[in-house]
C-alpha cells in the first residue's frame, strides 16, 4: 500500500458512520452484510447508508456484490491489513520486540469475531 491509498482509506475512515460499518463488515467476514441490515445497524437511512459505502467501496475498503435483488457488502480483509502494515511497516527501528504487542493483538482477534458472530 503506497501513501496516496493509505490517506484514501484513512479518510474513509475518519467519519463515524464509515468506520461502524467496516467495524460490522470485519465481524461479519466473510459473508458479509446487505445494505439495509447495515442502515439498521448503524441507525441511518438507505440513501444515506448508500453515500458511505459508495465512499468505502472507493477508498477499497470494501467490497459489494449483488446477490439476487440484494447487494451484499463485505470487507476487504487484505486492504485493512495494508492499511496496518503500511503504519506498522517502518515500526521497531530493527528491535521487533517493540512491535511484539501489536503481533499479540492481530493474533487474539479471531476467537473474539467468531464469538460475535455465534
Amino acid at each position: 500500500m503506497d501513501q496516496h491509498q493509505a490517506l484514501t482509506a484513512f479518510a474513509a475512515l475518519s467519519q463515524e458512520t464509515r468506520l461502524q460499518i467496516v467495524r460490522l463488515l470485519v465481524v461479519a467476514a466473510p459473508g458479509g452484510l446487505a445494505a439495509g441490515a447495515l442502515a439498521e445497524k448503524v441507525e441511518v437511512s438507505p440513501s444515506n447508508i448508500s453515500f458511505h459505502l459508495k465512499e468505502l467501496e472507493h477508498s477499497g475498503l470494501i467490497d459489494a456484490q449483488r446477490q439476487s435483488r440484494s447487494i451484499i457488502y463485505t470487507a476487504r480483509l487484505e486492504a485493512l491489513g495494508g492499511l496496518v502494515r503500511f503504519l506498522m511497516e517502518d515500526c521497531c527501528s530493527g528491535h521487533p520486540e517493540i512491535c511484539a504487542h501489536a503481533t499479540e493483538i492481530a493474533a487474539c482477534c479471531a476467537p473474539k469475531m467468531e464469538e460475535k458472530l455465534q
